[in-house]
């Protein structure tokens, strides 16, 4: 990816929008353009967290395995979001896995040039506060979604969550590309795989959504929200 591209991309990450593009060109020399295949594991829960991850292409799921061996998804982030800041910011080991649920590439920032950067640029470090808030209030939404609803709302919480954060506006309907497996949606969800592919193909008969090998396209969003309490 050439270096121009690579800033144009960065400008559009929430917590860079302050920054210029001669701030940016500065970032990205000291920083490593890295691809990683789907599955691959990025960071490992419990190791020390030096960097800092900007995904510039695909989709990554943050997640940890509970007590009984099984995997919970606390969030599956796509392009312009980033991972990895909470260890570089406490110092403590990191608190979940990450893993490319399709090929990825990140630029990563090493731990002591992002806190260089928030030190020297406020306004980025503003910029990280609002961001960490959205994420907290969205987990909070997540939890009542999970443990307030029956199986449909489960599964219609995670596609709206899915489609707020990886979706793709295209003639007023969503369109969220590389979704995640049955499997996944079930561990995001709290739910097992067969509820998920039987709401599923409810969506799709009552003509709520429609699905295409690994893309899922919601027809009418606002509706889909409205009809689902979200």
């Amino acid at each position: 990816m050439e270096h121009r591209e690579l800033v144009r991309q960065l400008e559009e990450v929430s917590i860079f929008e302050s920054l210029s593009e001669k701030e940016l060109s500065d970032l990205i020399t000291r920083s490593q353009l890295m691809t990683y295949r789907k599955d691959d594991v990025i960071i490992f829960e419990s190791q020390e967290g030096n960097s800092v991850y900007i995904i510039l292409e695909g989709m990554v799921k943050i997640c940890r395995t509970n007590e009984e061996y099984k995997e919970v998804i606390l969030a599956i982030l796509g392009e312009k979001e980033f991972f990895g800041e909470m260890s570089v910011l406490d110092g403590a080991t990191r608190s979940a896995d990450a893993v490319a649920l399709s090929k990825v590439q990140v630029l990563r920032i090493d731990g002591k040039v992002f806190i260089e950067f928030i030190e020297k640029y406020p306004k980025l470090a503003l910029a990280l506060l609002r961001e960490l808030v959205s994420r907290l209030r969205k987990t909070d939404s997540q939890i009542k979604s999970i443990s307030l609803a029956d199986a449909v709302g489960k599964v219609a919480a995670v596609i709206v969550r899915l489609a707020n954060d990886v979706g793709r506006v295209r003639k007023g309907r969503v369109e969220i590309d590389n979704f995640a497996s049955q499997q996944e949606i079930a561990n995001y969800a709290a739910t097992s795989r067969e509820t998920i592919s039987r709401v599923l193909t409810m969506f799709e008969r009552e003509g709520l959504i429609e699905r295409d090998m690994n893309k899922i396209i919601i027809n009418n969003f606002e509706e889909f929200k409205q009809k689902f309490g979200e």
